[in-house]
């Protein structure tokens, strides 16, 4: 099943998402992740986390792959020390520590259609999650895979990329945001706007 994405305006997104108890039925949990991974592709993501589908609990998937590429300017990325791209399901994750040289790239949000602002964020993070099968990892990840975990892990922390931008461009950015929590966006998969319902 293809979920509706949730847009900018929307309560969910600004709130701290819970924890998924050890007891949350395996079944359905791995319906939920096979559904996001779906919505995802149809809406040519790296990420989603279930914020995002209206789902306030403490889950996100990636894939990587796309953008290990290049960066913005067409430079190759040198990932170390995980330079494989990551494709999986990250759920109950903790942020154990973001460490290395510090880089800004320009991010966008499935949820901000059409908005796209420099956000710099550290190039090494080691982080503590459960795979799909409720079993335990400590991890680190580098360059664009940490760059997408961060982007996400911040959807269940209440926090948007539009977040980092700076006063002034905050400003710039208003009216912009202001439409889109309106539904007046110009997007190519299906989104849900506060009060609205799905569109």
């Amino acid at each position: 099943m293809i979920y509706p994405i949730v847009a900018f305006g929307d309560p969910v997104l600004k709130a701290k998402a819970k924890l998924i108890p050890a007891d949350f039925p395996a079944a359905e949990l791995k319906q939920i992740i096979a559904d996001m991974y779906d919505t995802m592709y149809h809406a040519h993501g790296v990420g989603l986390a279930a914020p995002q589908v209206g789902k306030s609990i403490r889950l996100f998937v990636i894939d990587s792959e796309p953008m290990l590429d290049e960066d913005e300017d067409g430079n190759p990325i040198v990932e170390e020390p995980t330079a494989a791209p990551v494709k999986r399901a990250f759920i109950n994750p903790q942020m154990v520590s973001e460490t290395g040289e510090e880089w800004g790239f320009e991010e966008g949000c499935l949820s901000i259609p059409g908005v796209r602002e420099k956000v710099v964020r550290h190039s090494t993070i080691v982080l503590r999650y459960e795979d799909e099968h409720r079993q335990e990892h400590e991890e680190t990840f580098s360059g664009m895979t940490a760059r997408v975990i961060q982007h996400e892990y911040d959807h269940l922390e209440g926090v948007l990329f539009t977040d980092y931008v700076s006063g002034l461009k905050k400003q710039l950015l208003k009216g912009k945001l202001a439409r889109i929590s309106k539904g007046d966006v110009n997007a190519d998969y299906r989104m849900k706007f506060a009060g609205q319902g799905r569109r």
